[in-house]
């Protein structure tokens, strides 16, 4: 392609609220430019590299026995219904209602659409297990759209279901899917982490991300010292540390104390104890029913509500309490009791690692002290509620926690039979002629993620540094003194001379443009490869790899093979 023909060009500045690097160089480089808030063009140079990147992910999706299809965009919104997803989804779906006043979803994932295809099969244990794929676009309406390419409300995703007949053939698949993305991020230049995480409302009981570590990322997981353990924050466990369990029980008593003592700083300041000696209580309501829900915890603890709406079964279903709804109790900010109150009390398993807690009766002059779990109060039931933090100890407390950050660029859910048991005649025939719902799992990679976390790790001071597998172009030709017939005459044989032989060139042909501004653009877009083709070089080309300061002539007839073969 000839760089005066490419529509897309680079340029210099970028809006100041651009603060991704990846949003910044692929905004500067030409690559992707922004519609309204979470949704970008791909432009010509974008589309290649999400070409690349598709490209890899099918090969390998193939390899693993994976089928590749496509469904529709609109997804009829009674499949929606049909599994109560409609209020349970983490995100808001986006509606359409055509002009015969059907509803439509525009899809943000596609169990459903799945499920409702394989179950009008009517199949058998004979044609199972089968995993099929389709790159689509997705819609979310996220909240709050940032960083670029990093987090969106529209994107292309890799999407794949798996349909087996029991857990024991799933777990085949669910192996072979993990193998095959650190397969594919492998090869686009990406060392991911494979985190323990939380399935929120895809649904099912276990699931893992595949995470690229950066600082700009969202995801927040822990790693054990030993290596033995990664788990996401949402569902992070941890040993709880054994406070004064030694300690004789003391009698309960309600006792004055100074008014400003209102939050746990006070607490600690005024008595001089650790916050682990204090009871902590964080109010949360359905925001269905309506039903509040007091979390208990250790005073150093923080409560963690993915875990604690795992424990409720109301995945994405709690929000923070209200002053109207602490109002409605009897009570207000500071003066949640841990018993007492009409509502529903959950109490973190710290709960029994301390005796004698100060606190769970606070009013304005006095509190209650000398505490104990199952003496003076109960919850409805004790689990794990907490929020892990880099040096907790791990479960089996044998290692501490890393705290890292990091890109995620693909995901695998066991679904098990989340969908299937919902949704009619979502069943094959079994061995022995009976109808048995399938057993599921599903597979994602967002494109455009993967493009932004490439980016964010390949780059330096002058622009985008590309894995080959993905970059737009190889090599990236360049003429200086094109005013110069036999300069121009010789940059256009070299073109023609890479072209016949497959390599992708991006062939900068300006006339009216310095050297500078040339070597400054192919340094930005960061292609392999860049060809200088000059008064200077003669009857030769100057060869570099982007990234390195080595500069090389050679002559043309090489030229090819040093490409080819990755040599300068």
């Amino acid at each position: 392609m000839k760089y005066s023909n490419l529509f897309g060009k680079t340029i210099k500045q970028t809006k100041k609220d651009i603060t991704a690097v990846s949003h910044k160089l692929l905004h500067q480089g030409g690559f992707i430019r922004e519609n309204v808030a979470g949704r970008y063009f791909m432009l010509p140079l974008g589309m290649r590299v999400r070409q690349k990147i598709i490209n890899v992910i099918r090969e390998e999706m193939n390899n693993s026995g994976a089928l590749e299809m496509l469904a529709p965009t609109l997804h009829p919104l009674e499949l929606w219904k049909e599994t109560n997803r409609t209020n349970e989804t983490g995100f808001e779906l986006t509606t359409v209602t055509d002009r015969r006043g059907a509803e439509f979803a525009l899809g943000g994932t596609a169990e459903e659409m799945f499920v409702d295809l394989v179950r009008n099969f009517k199949l058998s244990y004979k044609d199972l297990p089968f995993n099929i794929y389709q790159f689509s676009t997705k819609f979310r309406d996220e909240l709050r759209a940032r960083y670029g390419l990093l987090r969106t409300r529209e994107f292309t995703m890799k999407d794949a279901y798996s349909f087996d007949a029991d857990e024991e053939s799933f777990k085949k698949v669910y192996a072979l899917m993990a193998e095959t993305y650190t397969k594919i991020f492998e090869k686009m230049g990406l060392k991911t982490y494979i985190v323990a995480a939380d399935n929120g409302y895809i649904g099912g009981e276990y699931c893992h991300e595949f995470v690229v570590e950066h600082e700009i990322g969202e995801s927040r997981f822990f790693v054990s010292e030993d290596g033995n353990y990664c788990a996401h924050e949402d569902i992070a466990k941890f040993k709880r540390e054994e406070i004064n369990t030694r300690e004789k029980e003391k009698p309960f008593e309600v006792f004055d104390q100074p008014q400003w003592v209102q939050t746990m700083e006070d607490n600690q300041k005024h008595y001089k104890l650790p916050a682990s000696r204090f009871l902590k209580n964080v109010v949360y309501k359905n925001r269905t029913t309506g039903e509040i829900i007091i979390a208990v915890t250790r005073g150093d603890l923080e409560v963690n509500k993915s875990k604690l709406e795992h424990v409720l079964n109301l995945v994405g279903q709690l929000e923070d309490a209200t002053e109207e709804d602490l109002h409605k109790l009897g009570t207000k900010t500071g003066y949640v009791h841990s018993w007492g109150h009409k509502a529903k009390y959950i109490g973190d398993l710290s709960l029994t690692t301390v005796k004698n807690f100060i606190g769970g009766q606070k009013e304005d002059t006095t509190d209650s002290r000398n505490v104990n779990y199952g003496r003076d109060f109960k919850c409805e039931m004790l689990a794990d509620i907490a929020l892990a933090k880099a040096g907790y100890l791990t479960e089996n407390g044998k290692s501490k926690f890393v705290e890292k950050l990091g890109i995620e660029v693909g995901n695998v859910f066991q679904l098990g039979y989340h969908y299937t048991k919902k949704m009619h005649d979502a069943t094959f025939i079994d061995k022995n002629g009976k109808e048995v719902p399938y057993y599921m799992g599903c597979y994602g990679i967002g494109i455009e993620r993967t493009m932004a976390a490439i980016a964010e790790i390949y780059n330096d001071e002058k622009g985008i540094v590309w894995p080959e597998i993905v970059s737009p172009f190889k090599v990236h030709l360049l003429v200086i003194g094109l005013e110069d017939e036999s300069v121009k005459k010789r940059a256009e044989e070299v073109y023609k001379k890479l072209l016949e032989s497959g390599v992708e060139v991006l062939y900068d042909d300006r006339e009216d443009v310095t050297a500078g501004e040339k070597f400054a653009d192919a340094d930005l877009i960061g292609c392999p490869y860049r060809v200088v083709v000059s008064k200077k070089t003669g009857d030769k080309v100057e060869v570099k790899r982007r990234g390195e300061n080595k500069v090389a002539l050679h002559n043309l007839t090489d030229l090819e093979q040093i490409v080819q073969r990755q040599m300068i």
